[in-house]
């Protein structure tokens, strides 16, 4: 069984305020959860906008301490960026973690890595769960499990395999968020280095592999 996980959160710095998975078992979608979550902070403005989530919406709901032990219980959890929400969810105990955006860069260079961006330049097929849209946490997960078949399907890697390059360092083409978001991170580097620079100070909770990619441009 591989466990696709996806949170949405009050912005970068952290604050899940939803938390969702679907199931792959023998090559099918099954099992999907999902939970709105009281954040430990306010919720972001820009991430209100993105995911639609608002406070009222959560306010009496659970802790995610309270919610992530029914999520418990797979060998394997799978996301898109699986560093991010593997920082924001409560430890998931003798599990493993696979990243969907590092697999399709092994497997499609030069392409674009965001979930949507995949699902549409792959075609995937899936239907996905009626009254909600990309940015909540269980729609992704569809989006994510469709690009999880396919990239099974095309390298006809193993779930090991998998984990072991989530594991290798990568460096990161694109900008995913910010004022720069979409632009390649080489071209930033050379208008606004200043950017990056502030990035790397400010930002604790940045991915390890645009860490490296930022001080890659900035110290070489």
């Amino acid at each position: 069984m591989l466990r696709i996980i996806d949170t949405e959160t009050c912005g970068l710095q952290g604050g899940v305020v939803e938390v969702a998975s679907v199931d792959i078992v023998n090559g099918e979608i099954v099992n999907p959860m999902s939970d709105l979550v009281r954040p430990d902070r306010p919720i972001g403005h820009q991430a209100m906008a993105i995911h639609k989530i608002t406070e009222e919406m959560v306010a009496n709901k659970p802790w995610i301490e309270d919610v992530i032990p029914r999520y418990h219980g797979s060998p394997y959890y799978v996301a898109h960026n699986a560093s991010f929400d593997q920082r924001m969810l409560p430890e998931l105990p003798d599990s493993e973690w696979i990243c969907t955006v590092k697999l399709a860069r092994r497997l499609w260079p030069g392409i674009k890595y965001s979930n949507m961006g995949l699902y549409k330049s792959l075609k995937l097929e899936v239907e996905t769960p009626a009254g909600l849209h990309h940015h909540r946490a269980l729609f992704d997960c569809y989006i994510t499990a469709a690009l999880l078949l396919r990239i099974m399907e095309e390298s006809g890697w193993t779930p090991d395999q998998m984990v072991t390059i989530t594991g290798r360092p990568a460096m990161v083409t694109t900008m995913a968020f910010g004022k720069y978001r979409g632009q390649p991170i080489a071209e930033i580097a050379d208008k606004d280095p200043g950017y990056l620079r502030w990035m790397l100070n400010n930002i604790k909770e940045l991915a390890p592999d645009l860490r490296m990619t930022l001080k890659h441009y900035l110290e070489g």
